[in-house]
């Protein structure tokens, strides 16, 4: 973590919305709520700003905003798939982990995708490898282990390190 240089308001976006949220909450402009709201929405931010760490920046916005529309589309048709495979003789499933190698680097990163293989139906993350190269994946039904590695790889992966250009 780089050290912070002091400012009056370190994060002034925070400030104004305590401000604003004390004053909704409190439903009042009387001046004491006026001078509780100032000095909480200035105190706070302040006494935290020396805790919080540098995200990566979105360097794609639409790219962003289409990968949301295509994780959301993928959620939807995996539904289906699973409450098939569900609804049909379970001894045809062949559930089996697999080692995804990640080629993204930033924490963020990595626990969006993980987070995106948990959502979508049929696959689980289930552990990242302590040096942060390997995500374990559950699936529910695995037919090629290998198949699913390249489709997490390039349907996932490969966007988010787009989109946060790491």
């Amino acid at each position: 973590m780089k050290p912070t240089k002091f400012r009056f308001f370190p994060m002034p976006f925070h400030t104004f919305l305590l401000f604003t949220i004390w004053l909704l909450l409190n439903n009042s402009l009387s001046a004491g709520h006026l001078l509780l709201a100032t000095v909480l929405s200035i105190i706070i931010p302040w006494g935290v700003s020396s805790m919080t760490t540098e995200r990566p920046r979105i360097q794609k916005p639409t790219l962003a905003i289409s990968y949301v529309f295509l994780v959301l589309k993928d959620i939807i048709s995996a539904n289906f798939s699973v409450a098939l495979l569900v609804l049909g003789p379970l001894k045809k499933l062949q559930p089996g982990f697999v080692a995804v190698p990640l080629d993204i680097k930033s924490e963020l990163g990595i626990t969006l995708l993980a987070s995106t293989v948990s959502l979508t139906p049929g696959t689980v993350s289930a552990e990242i490898s302590e040096d942060q190269k390997w995500l374990y994946i559950h699936a529910l039904h695995l037919e090629n282990s290998e198949e699913l590695i390249q489709e997490v790889k390039s349907r996932y992966e490969a966007p988010l390190k787009e989109i946060f250009g790491c």
